[in-house]
């Protein structure tokens, strides 16, 4: 899965992922079966966020502050829920053919 493949201290945005995996502009699937990972999923679902920078977990719930807590803890600076995607973006090598 593309996802595993985001190291820490990186983001990558729902859009992006669903290219990568050759979903085209499926964003909004992405984000589906994000929520639908089982609670002991071992994958950094955490590290997924909009294409604006901004957290789409609300601040108030339990995945929110969890994300938060995980973003800050692989040293991912999260400031009025946004995150910088020039310092912390994913840039995957382009893939040749």
């Amino acid at each position: 899965m593309t996802l595993a493949q985001v190291p820490p201290g990186k983001v990558a945005s729902y859009g992006q992922l669903a290219e990568l995996a050759g979903l085209g502009r499926a964003a909004r699937w992405v984000g589906r079966s994000l929520s639908q990972l089982p609670p002991d999923t071992t994958l950094p679902w955490h590290r997924v966020i909009t294409a604006s920078g901004r957290l789409s977990l609300p601040a108030g719930s339990v995945s929110g502050a969890e994300q938060r807590a995980r973003l800050r803890s692989e040293g991912v600076l999260v400031i009025n829920d946004r995150v910088d995607i020039r310092r912390h973006g994913w840039r995957p090598m382009e893939r040749s053919g």
